[in-house]
């Protein structure tokens, strides 16, 4: 393995785009693509290649980096890049694509003898723009020396996992937790509001004990002064999340209700024209007859 690679970034949305950049950082060689070109093109000042088409982007990479909406989208990028990819190319799969997208994107990586990682990332805007997100990797350890610099560039910790699909299960599991205290922060400041109870009052009956937290200020913060966008989790993205966790859990037995509940919230907030916001939008859904209360 030399010191430093070519790695090819494929999706450059609020994420990629920023892991893109913290890999160039590292000063790897960054070749990258976004459906939307002009959404990639900023890169080029940071001395990434964009380029036109998947199968551009991932010739004779050491390692492809998906970051896109789904499953079916990630799926849909490979095929196109199919053709420039060859056997033993290590593939970083990175979008939160659920339990069954995940099994269909490891079976094609195994049809075409790609060497294969689940590595969801826990983070948003800022920690991924500084580097700093956690990055939860499962795959084969004997390609772990290959893919730790890409993980070290895009990220403060590596959890390592096991076999591929685990960190994906984990992914879920945190995000049931991130999406529930997101719904929970909007639907406190909506019964504030309604109640008549100043807001800040809570924040001081919580303060310093178990009930405190700094993603609750934060998420707060960002609604009760108007800063939701630019968006660091989109609520549409967030929507797509809280179904896959429901399904995951209906697959195995599990009825959710909490994520059944901000699934829903979330969706009404996206109809309500929330879509592009960050996530603690969904503190609209509480008003659907009046969304901008």
């Amino acid at each position: 393995m030399t010191d430093k690679l070519t790695v090819s970034v494929l999706g450059t949305g609020i994420m990629g785009a920023a892991m893109a950049r913290s890999i160039a950082r590292e000063g790897h060689t960054v070749r990258a693509w976004n459906r939307t070109r002009d959404k990639a093109e900023p890169l080029a000042a940071d001395g990434i290649t964009v380029t036109d088409t998947p199968a551009a982007a991932v010739e004779g990479a050491d390692v492809v980096l998906t970051m896109l909406y789904d499953g079916p989208a990630t799926h849909q990028v490979m095929r196109e890049a199919l053709p420039a990819l060859r056997a033993g190319t290590v593939w970083v799969q990175s979008t939160t694509a659920g339990l069954d997208g995940l099994g269909e994107l490891a079976g094609f990586a195994a049809e075409h003898g790609l060497v294969f990682f689940d590595a969801p990332v826990l983070g948003t805007r800022q920690p991924a723009e500084a580097g700093q997100l956690t990055v939860l990797a499962g795959g084969p350890e004997a390609h772990r020396l290959t893919v730790a610099p890409v993980f070290d560039a895009v990220g403060a910790r590596t959890v390592w996992t096991g076999e591929a699909g685990s960190a994906t299960r984990l992914k879920l599991v945190a995000n049931s937790w991130v999406l529930a205290a997101t719904a929970a922060t909007g639907e406190v400041l909506a019964l504030s509001g309604a109640l008549g109870v100043d807001p800040d009052r809570f924040f001081e009956l919580i303060a310093g004990g178990p009930l405190d937290m700094g993603y609750l200020r934060a998420k707060a913060g960002l609604i009760r002064e108007g800063r939701l966008s630019p968006a660091s989790f989109a609520v549409g993205t967030a929507a797509k999340d809280a179904r896959l966790i429901v399904q995951a859990g209906e697959d195995n037995g599990v009825r959710l209700d909490v994520a059944a509940a901000s699934a829903a919230r979330l969706e009404r907030a996206a109809e309500l024209g929330h879509a592009d916001e960050d996530m603690a939008a969904a503190y609209f859904a509480s008003f659907p007859e009046n969304p901008e209360a």
